[in-house]
């Protein structure tokens, strides 16, 4: 119950709804490319990828000096569900 409720939680905000959506379209990017792309700042970009990867709905990989960020391949099928709405 605990898992569903973070999830659920990490799902619940517009912004990260716009990265999972930037994410479903572009399949990876960094995170200047995700902020540029909803209009936000990197910081504040960075925090929502956090929230979103402890949740494990994203996943990251780190190249370099940059970030990059995916779908998980691991999704809940409820996850799976909301993403494939967006």
């Amino acid at each position: 119950m605990k898992k569903m409720e973070k999830t659920l939680k990490a799902l619940a905000n517009r912004r990260r709804l716009l990265i999972l959506k930037s994410l479903k379209q572009n399949r990876e990017a960094s995170v200047a490319e995700i902020a540029s792309e909803i209009s936000l700042s990197f910081k504040a970009t960075s925090k929502h990828l956090g929230i979103l990867s402890g949740a494990d709905i994203i996943e990251r990989e780190q190249r370099g000096l940059q970030m990059f960020y995916r779908l998980s391949r691991d999704q809940e099928s409820a996850v799976k569900h909301i993403i494939s709405l967006l």
